[in-house]
């Protein structure tokens, strides 16, 4: 499944990244992310994949009840083993889910939406790269830690990109 690659490919890239930070720097506060840490947008990715395989056996998918598990966004160690283990879980086929969801914080009401398996792992995947870009910013703020040019950007921008570069 090329999705799955494309998973993978960005998850690497993540990895990688986290095995060049020290856990200090893994847990340190960004200013520029409103105090919010490297290790808590990873937990972020990781979570909502992981709701992802609970609601693909469930038959609904809800964001909004992930855990919240401390020690991934503490133990970066984790957070590695925890993104290669949801990327070998991925090879499912594709299925009809419901997306359960509140978007508004003033309602107790939920929203009932149908999707399937594998726009639930493409919007994980976009997800996951808008997480990337606030990780970079992350990165660059606690560390020197060389990151891949396009960590963080979109494929349709990165062929953009070559496109008008010749």
């Amino acid at each position: 499944m090329v999705i799955q690659q494309s998973v993978q490919n960005v998850f690497v890239q993540i990895s990688e990244s986290l095995e060049q930070l020290t856990c200090e720097q893994y847990t340190r506060p960004s200013r520029t992310l409103s105090n919010a840490t490297i290790g808590q947008h990873v937990r972020h990715i990781i979570e909502l994949f992981i709701c992802l395989e609970n609601g693909y056996y469930a038959g609904t998918v809800n964001y909004d009840k992930r855990k919240r598990d401390l020690s991934i966004e503490t133990d970066k160690d984790f957070a590695g083993s925890l993104l290669k283990s949801i990327y070998l879980q991925l090879d499912k086929k594709n299925k009809p889910l419901i997306l359960e969801a509140s978007y508004d914080d003033l309602s107790t009401e939920n929203l009932f939406i149908e999707t399937n398996y594998y726009r639930e792992i493409a919007y994980n995947l976009e997800h996951t790269i808008h997480h990337m870009a606030l990780i970079r910013v992350g990165i660059n703020e606690v560390s020197s830690v060389r990151i891949p040019d396009d960590f963080g950007v979109a494929a349709s921008t990165v062929k953009y990109r070559e496109t008008i570069a010749g």
